[in-house]
C-alpha cells in the first residue's frame, strides 16, 4: 500500500458540511481497497488535506471523488518523521500545517539528508512540536504538521531549521483518522 494526498476544496462554511464530505471519503476508502489515514481541515474550512493509504493512484482518486467536491491529486507522498502506525495512534491533531513548495533542483535524497541534519535544531524552540511531514514523491512540495500555540512560533521554528514557508494554515483540527475518531 502507498500513501496518497488529495487536497479538497470543501466549498463549506460550516463544520458539519466538511465532516460530511470527509465521512463520505472515509466510507469510500474500503471499497477502493484502502483507508483514510488522516484528514486535516484549514481553520476557515476552505481546504481539507486528506492522506489515503491505497493500493494505487486510481483507488485513491475514487476516495477523492466520493467527497463530491473539486480536489487535486492524488499525489503519492512519503511520510517522514513518524510512522503510519504512529499517525493512526495519534489522539491529537496538529494545530498548524506548513506547505513548502520545493525548488526545482531539490532531490528526495538531498531533502532527506537536510531533514535529518536540521531536525535536532527544533530543540531550540521547545514551544513547537514537529509532528510529521508528507513529501510529495514528485518533489513539488511537502506538508509539515506542527503543534504550537501560534503561527509566529511555527515560523520561528522554521527559521531555526532554515527552511522556507510557502503557506501556513491554522488547522480546524483533525476531522477523520483511520481509527474513526
Amino acid at each position: 500500500m502507498s500513501l496518497f494526498l488529495i487536497e479538497v476544496e470543501t466549498g463549506a462554511d460550516e463544520r458539519a458540511a466538511v465532516d460530511a464530505l470527509l465521512d463520505a471519503a472515509a466510507a469510500a476508502a474500503p471499497d477502493a481497497g484502502g483507508e483514510v489515514l488522516e484528514a486535516s481541515v484549514t481553520g476557515d474550512l476552505a481546504r481539507a488535506f486528506v492522506v489515503i493509504e491505497a493500493p494505487d493512484r486510481d483507488a485513491a482518486a475514487r476516495v477523492g471523488q466520493a467527497t463530491g467536491r473539486p480536489f487535486t491529486g492524488p499525489d503519492q507522498v512519503r511520510l517522514v518523521g513518524a510512522t503510519v502506525d504512529e499517525v493512526r495512534a495519534a489522539r491529537a491533531g496538529a494545530r498548524y500545517l506548513v506547505e513548502w513548495d520545493f525548488p526545482a533542483e531539490l532531490t528526495m535524497d538531498t531533502y532527506l539528508e537536510r531533514k535529518k541534519a536540521k531536525s535536532p535544531l527544533y530543540a531550540q524552540v521547545p514551544e513547537v512540536a514537529f509532528l510529521r511531514t508528507y513529501v510529495r514523491e514528485d518533489m513539488t512540495k511537502c506538508l509539515c504538521f506542527y503543534d504550537a500555540e501560534s503561527e509566529a512560533d511555527v515560523r520561528r521554528a522554521r527559521e531555526v531549521v532554515d527552511t522556507p514557508v510557502s503557506r501556513v494554515h491554522e488547522l480546524g483540527g483533525t476531522a477523520v483518522r483511520a481509527d474513526g475518531d
